[in-house]
């Protein structure tokens, strides 16, 4: 499991992770209080991505990452939902 050194590195290989299969994508963040990290693991069951910061501004573009992510996923499960009521 590598660890990416930079938020842009990571952010565009999640990215492409969640475009090849977004069904089987899945984020998830931990906050460990004694070290001040924040962690984010993306992961697809074959290939999972690591990023760590104790960065304010960090944890900011994260937060933003991970609510883009949500809308991509209600946007895509709207229209599917559209397209089988048809």
């Amino acid at each position: 499991m590598p660890y990416y050194c930079t938020w842009e590195d990571f952010a565009h290989a999640a990215e492409k992770l969640y475009q090849a299969d977004s069904m089987k994508f899945c984020v998830m963040r931990k906050y460990r209080h004694c070290d001040g990290r924040l962690r984010i693991k993306v992961t697809d069951d074959v290939v999972c991505l690591l990023y760590s910061t104790d960065q304010a501004q960090d944890v900011k573009k994260i937060e933003k990452f991970h609510s883009q992510l949500m809308r991509l996923m209600v946007a895509k499960e709207s229209r599917s939902a559209a397209m089988e009521t048809d």
